[in-house]
C-alpha cells in the first residue's frame, strides 16, 4: 500500500511542478507555450483553470503526504529510538588502596655473606 501512495506522491510532485511552472507571472515561466490554447479553457484563458487545477493537485498532494506519514507510521508500529539499545553502566566496588606487605625501611640491602 505505502508503495502505490509513494509513487503517487512523486507522481503529484511532478504534476504540481508542471502546474505551477505554466501559471502566468510577471516573467511568464512556461507559460508561453500555452499561449495559443486559450480559446479552449474561455473568455479569461487557462489563468482560471490552471489556478484551480494548481489548488486541486496541492490539496491531493497534502492529504497523499498525511495518508503516507500515517501507512508509514502504522507499518512500523515503532519508533527508531525504541530500537537503539542503551547499556547501563555497571557498578564496580569501589578500589581499595592496596597495603603493602614489607615494611620499608631506610637500611641499604645487606650484601650475601661468603661461606
Amino acid at each position: 500500500m505505502t508503495t502505490i501512495i509513494l509513487v503517487l506522491q512523486f507522481v503529484l510532485a511532478v504534476i504540481l511542478t508542471i502546474a505551477i511552472l505554466l501559471q502566468k507571472s510577471s516573467s511568464i515561466g512556461l507559460g508561453a507555450y500555452s499561449g495559443s490554447n486559450e480559446s479552449l479553457f474561455g473568455a479569461k484563458g487557462p489563468a482560471g483553470f490552471l489556478t484551480k487545477f494548481t489548488f486541486v493537485v496541492g490539496f491531493l498532494f497534502i492529504v497523499n503526504t498525511l495518508a503516507l506519514g500515517y501507512f508509514y507510521n502504522k507499518s512500523k508500529k515503532a519508533s527508531l529510538a525504541e530500537d537503539i539499545k542503551v547499556e547501563k553502566p555497571v557498578k564496580k566496588a569501589p578500589v581499595v588502596p592496596s597495603i603493602p606487605t614489607t615494611t620499608k625501611t631506610n637500611e641499604a640491602p645487606k650484601a650475601p655473606t661468603a661461606k
